[in-house]
């Protein structure tokens, strides 16, 4: 898959105006956001992953943690996501639970895969197959994969045909004890969505290293 097209933040400061923004967010919220946000922190990734804290919506649920992540090799983008952890403690029907991750994924691809009839159900099923895989139990999955092209005309003819397949997603994470999710084990689940769809080969979780946040290299340019 070639590079995805740039980060899914925009403006400068916006990492600091996370940082801000979640520290304010923590300071009220209850002790099970609390330690599924610190286990997100803790959590172990590949290196391949770079990751940051972002501004998390506010009108989802009363609490809310976001990060996005991108997936880097040889200072190249090959995919990039927002992971974003809701909570709402008076519980929520649509969601069968207190807890509910949102997502969203997207990388390019090369056309042979984007014509691909069957594309759709197997990214789905690389969603699905990376929580089963990782061991976790969760319920009410719902999501979307959309594949879409670009074709360049008049001063923009000379660019290729460039296609794209981005997946939205969201489910409920299954709480433990004290209404704790295994917040850090989904991330990792999510994080080996984004490998898989920026092409990596799996590795085997002793090979991940320990990653805290923030893990930026530096400002990038988008494509």
């Amino acid at each position: 898959m070639a590079a995805a097209q740039g980060r899914l933040s925009d403006g400068a400061g916006g990492t600091d105006d996370a940082k801000e923004g979640n520290r304010d967010a923590m300071a009220t919220a209850p002790p099970p956001f609390r330690a599924a946000v610190d286990a997100l922190k803790g959590a172990r990734l590949r290196p391949e992953i770079e990751i940051d804290p972002t501004p998390a919506p506010k009108r989802l649920a009363p609490y809310a943690y976001a990060l996005e992540a991108a997936v880097v090799a040889n200072d190249e983008d090959l995919a990039d996501g927002r992971l974003v952890l809701l909570h709402d403690p008076a519980g929520h029907d649509a969601w069968q639970g207190t807890f509910r991750l949102v997502t969203l994924v997207r990388a390019e691809l090369e056309p042979e895969m984007a014509a691909d009839p069957l594309l759709p159900e197997v990214c789905w099923s690389w969603l699905t197959g990376a929580l089963q895989a990782r061991g976790l139990s969760y319920g009410e999955p719902s999501g979307t994969v959309t594949r879409a092209g670009s074709h360049y005309f008049g001063g923009l003819a000379e660019r290729p045909s460039a296609s794209q397949i981005e997946i939205r997603a969201s489910w409920t994470p299954r709480e433990g004890m004290g209404g704790v999710p295994d917040a850090a084990t989904h991330l990792a689940a999510w994080c080996d969505l984004l490998c898989q769809i920026a092409g990596l080969p799996p590795v085997t979780p002793g090979e991940a290293s320990v990653v805290s946040l923030p893990q930026r290299r530096g400002p990038q340019q988008s494509r």
